[in-house]
C-alpha cells in the first residue's frame, strides 16, 4: 500500500452519546473531544484524521464502501454492530483497506454478548479497554503497517 496519509475513524452506534452514555463505562470526554484529541494525535504522526458517526448500519457499510481509492486505513468502533452485524463485517472484508478494530471499553470483560466481534476476523487486529488511547494506539498500530 506504501505511506498512509489519511485514515477515516468511523463510529458506529450510540457513540455520538460519549460523555453523557454510562461514564463509568466510557469516561466523561464527549465525542467531539475524542475526536479532537485522535485528530491531534494523527496530525503529529503526519495523518490526516476523517471523521464519520452514524447511528445506522446502512451508513456505516456505506461509509465503508466510499473508502476505496480515498483513504490508507481505518479505525472502527462499530458500537453494538460489533457484535451482530454480518453485513458490516461483508463490507470490511470487501474494501481491502486494512481496519483496526477498537473499543474503549474491555469488552471481552462485559456482558457475554459483548464478548464475541464478528467483525475482529477480517480487521487487521483489535484494540480494547483503553478509553480513548485504544483509538490512539490504533493510529500507531495503522502506521506501523501503512
Amino acid at each position: 500500500m506504501g505511506y498512509m496519509k489519511k485514515i477515516l475513524i468511523l463510529n458506529g452506534p450510540n457513540l455520538n452519546l460519549l460523555g453523557m452514555r454510562e461514564p463509568e463505562v466510557y469516561g466523561a470526554d464527549s465525542y467531539d473531544k475524542i475526536c479532537s484529541l485522535i485528530a491531534q494525535h494523527s496530525q503529529k504522526r503526519g495523518l490526516e484524521a476523517e471523521f464519520y458517526q452514524s447511528n445506522s448500519e446502512g451508513g456505516l457499510i456505506d461509509r465503508l464502501h466510499e473508502c476505496v481509492g480515498s483513504v490508507d486505513g481505518v479505525i472502527l468502533n462499530a458500537g453494538a454492530y460489533t457484535h451482530t452485524s454480518y453485513a458490516l463485517r461483508d463490507a470490511v472484508s470487501a474494501i481491502g483497506i486494512p481496519v483496526i478494530e477498537v473499543h474503549m471499553s474491555n469488552i471481552h470483560a462485559r456482558e457475554e454478548f459483548r464478548r464475541k466481534s464478528v467483525i475482529s476476523a477480517v480487521c487487521r487486529g483489535q484494540i480494547a479497554g483503553f478509553g480513548v488511547t485504544s483509538y490512539l494506539l490504533a493510529v500507531d498500530a495503522l502506521l506501523s503497517i501503512g
